[in-house]
């Protein structure tokens, strides 16, 4: 075939070989772009890192908080972001002005049963009657500083109002995250 009045020449090449073998090229604009690229993923890596140790998705510094309730009446704490069905505890506690009759009463809004998933309150209350779209708990009132907790596993994800209140004060609104 080659002698049939075909005229072969070397195919030419404006790229560089490696040792005579390969030809190489090189896009350095693109390159550049790629590592601008790769360093902006990296930082993004790190602050999602950064964000996570700091609980802005559950179980940290960030999700932990506190609210204190009218007059000296009540404090909470509890976590602003929780977890889907992972268990948390909300810690009500209740000051001198909240005792009437030797008892103390607590209203909760239904997002507390519901989407946050109340598993249990300690210590049990003496009475809970449903009211008003909310639950009001009833404790016998002790002579020591009293605290009442509430188990709570997430049925749902999302973001929820909770309010509490003690009868005759004002309410505390809280906004609860869960996190898938």
């Amino acid at each position: 075939m080659s002698g049939a009045g075909y005229k072969t020449a070397p195919v030419e090449d404006s790229i560089s070989k490696v040792n005579d073998e390969l030809a190489v090229g090189a896009d350095l604009k693109f390159q550049r772009r790629w590592w601008f690229f790769e360093r902006c993923v990296w930082v993004l890596f790190l602050l999602i890192v950064i964000a996570d140790l700091l609980g802005c998705f559950g179980r940290g510094y960030f999700s932990h908080a506190a609210q204190k309730g009218p007059a000296g009446v009540m404090d909470i704490q509890y976590e602003r972001i929780e977890r889907f069905s992972t268990p948390s505890i909300l810690t009500v506690h209740f000051g001198p002005n909240a005792v009437r009759d030797g008892q103390i009463k607590l209203w909760a809004s239904g997002s507390l049963v519901k989407p946050l998933g109340n598993q249990r309150v300690i210590p049990a209350p003496s009475s809970s009657v449903l009211e008003n779209g909310g639950v009001l708990y009833t404790f016998p009132a002790s002579p020591h500083p009293s605290s009442v907790e509430f188990a709570l596993e997430p049925a749902t994800f999302g973001a929820f109002p909770l309010t509490l209140q003690v009868p005759g004060t004002d309410a505390v609104n809280l906004k609860i995250y869960v996190m898938p």
